[in-house]
């Protein structure tokens, strides 16, 4: 399959970025993991070279998240991250974590749908419920209450998996914002990934 065209050098944020030589040899190895893992370097590496000691922090706290040991399985952790994207009009984060849901779930019209409006999507109530609480959170979250809690719980969610949403719901929402307020660019990698 072929990839999308891609302007010659093309800003992959507006900020200006430090030579990759610069960067001291724990950060460049996390650099060549990222690109060794994914096949690509992924822009949000790029741009956190800027900060490469909150590039090191961010990534362990993000795999654990994500990645690590929870009630809700990476799917749902991606559809939450999705979901949360989309709120927020986070194109690099829309992009890149669609990628990854179409991968983990190998539904691509499910991924498309999740990421257009999840309401619309043919989800199950207890993830219609993460995902609404979750928007909730991203929206409004002075209006969370124990009531949004016990919902979750009536529908099988145990505490760690509640505090799995909104940690999830968290980090998405910081990672949204920093790539809006910085102008990243998703790498044209991931528009035909999975």
């Amino acid at each position: 399959m072929s990839q999308p065209a891609k302007p010659d050098n093309a800003p992959i944020t507006w900020l200006a970025l430090p030579d990759p030589s610069a960067l001291d040899a724990d950060a460049i190895a996390l650099l060549e993991k990222a690109r060794a893992n994914v096949g690509f370097l992924p822009n949000v590496f790029a741009a956190y070279t800027l900060r490469p000691d909150h590039m090191m922090r961010w990534i362990k706290l993000f795999n654990a998240i994500l990645r690590g040991e929870s009630g809700l399985t990476p799917a749902e952790r991606e559809m939450i991250g999705v979901a949360v994207s989309a709120e927020n009009r986070c194109l690099y984060c829309l992009v890149s974590h669609g990628a990854e849901l179409r991968q983990l779930t190998g539904d691509p019209v499910l991924a498309a749908q999740i990421s257009y409006d999840y309401r619309r999507a043919p989800l199950d109530a207890r993830q219609r419920a993460m995902l609404d609480y979750a928007v909730k959170l991203t929206r409004t979250p002075v209006e969370c209450s124990a009531a949004d809690v016990e919902h979750l719980r009536a529908l099988g969610f145990s505490e760690r998996d509640i505090f799995d949403i909104a940690e999830t719901t968290a980090m998405f929402n910081f990672t949204n914002r920093l790539a809006s307020a910085t102008g990243m660019q998703p790498n044209h990698e991931y528009y035909a990934h999975a």
